[in-house]
């Protein structure tokens, strides 16, 4: 069994994916065949990473004041459904592949990068060989992280805010560059929360605080596949470029210790991840070359709601939360400032 660190890269380095066979072995049927699969694979894996990395963006509605700071650790995670972890792939709208023993139905449901093939499943593949005959070979479609019950996609932040007066603060977080091996990673992010009870005369005596938020985040990643591809060829790597904005609207209590926040949002976000490098086929199969074979990309836009408690210490803070949306997501911050 390979291990593919595919999820290593869309989830910080921390989760292993097992498969028997690439990606990259369905070039084999073709690069549009292989782009289709792929598209429907990875999506489910890429989308669920964009609700991750959206949460804990704030902790209150209330703004710092000017010269008000905090500095805080976040940890999410985004929960995986059932209905994220398989898709229906019809052979139908494929050129060369077939399930094994096909029989009349040509549609079946198989995992994407979040689920888990049991019993494995077998593809026959169709291509010809320089000769220009047409042979046929068998090969397992890959599995994803549910072969290891893995049902959450995590992210992690070091996250920084600061007051710049009436109402106004600035948010910033990042991942520091990650490099192995075969990794190479890097994500940032800013924000600008504004207060809008702050800019009217009876603020003081308001129980609860309103703000809006408006946040972007961004990641980069590259795994090297050379070691786990089943094809020879040079530079191959999987590449990955996700965007993301989010905007919030967050209504606090202002207590002074325990406090609670929620809000509702809009979360839009788009991944794109570049199979690159070049591919040639071994063991008798796959007889043409590529170069960078394709492209897939998958697209979120979706309204969130937010739910979350805060524990005020001194200059120490707690706080967790949960989202409601297309995937669900709850997080935990450890937080320190001066306000």
């Amino acid at each position: 069994m390979k291990k593919i660190s595919l999820l290593v890269l869309l989830c910080l380095a921390t989760i292993s994916l097992k498969a028997q066979n690439d990606l990259d072995a369905l070039l084999a049927a073709g690069v549009e065949d292989a782009q289709r699969f792929a598209n429907d694979y990875l999506a489910p894996g890429t989308n669920g990473l964009m609700y991750s990395m959206n949460s804990n963006w704030f902790n209150t509605a209330e703004a710092k004041p000017l010269g008000g700071f905090e500095i805080s650790i976040i940890a999410n995670a985004a929960s995986v459904k059932s209905e994220n972890k398989s898709f229906l792939m019809n052979t139908a709208d494929y050129q060369n592949v077939k399930f094994e023993n096909e029989s009349g139905n040509s549609a079946k449901m198989v995992a994407t990068v979040l689920g888990d093939n049991d019993p494995a499943i077998f593809v026959d593949i169709e291509y010809k060989d320089p000769l220009g005959i047409t042979r046929t070979t068998t090969i397992e479609l890959p599995t994803g992280i549910g072969s290891e019950n893995i049902n959450l996609l995590p992210t992690a932040f070091i996250q920084g805010a600061i007051g710049l007066s009436k109402g106004i603060e600035l948010k910033a977080r990042f991942v520091p560059k990650i490099k192995t091996d075969d990794v190479d990673i890097i994500m940032y992010g800013a924000g600008l929360q504004f207060e809008m009870t702050k800019w009217l005369p009876a603020d003081k005596v308001l129980p609860v605080a309103i703000s809006g938020l408006v946040a972007y985040t961004h990641l980069d990643g590259s795994y090297d596949l050379s070691s786990a591809s089943t094809l020879e060829g040079e530079n191959q790597r999987l590449e990955n470029g996700t965007n993301t904005w989010l905007f919030q609207l967050i209504a606090s209590t202002k207590l002074p210790v325990i406090n609670f926040y929620g809000g509702i949002g809009y979360i839009k976000g788009e991944s794109k991840s570049d199979l690159l490098g070049t591919y040639r086929g071994t063991s008798g199969i796959f007889y043409e070359e590529v170069t960078d074979p394709f492209s897939v990309s998958s697209e979120v836009s979706s309204v969130r709601g937010t739910l979350g408690t805060k524990l005020k210490l001194g200059f120490f803070r707690l706080n967790a939360e949960y989202h409601v949306s297309e995937f669900n997501a709850f997080s935990v911050g450890l937080n320190f400032g001066f306000r």
